[in-house]
């Protein structure tokens, strides 16, 4: 993910998409077939788009 994003201050999770999409996440999402949902509590918001990645299970990171 681009180092100059700004992210809200409740994001404490951050993943991308199989597509390239990079979502910040309130609680820690969980992963489905091509990417990541929200755990059903908590908000989530779209903060960039990449190329496709392949290896888009890895990116599960905590930022707080």
């Amino acid at each position: 993910m681009t180092q100059n994003v700004t992210l809200p201050e409740w994001v404490n999770w951050l993943a991308q998409d199989a597509n390239g999409s990079w979502w910040g996440f309130e609680q820690e999402p969980l992963m489905h077939d091509t990417g990541w949902y929200e755990n059903e509590i908590g908000r989530y918001i779209r903060v960039e788009i990449e190329n496709a990645n392949p290896d888009w299970r890895q990116s599960l990171q905590k930022v707080k």
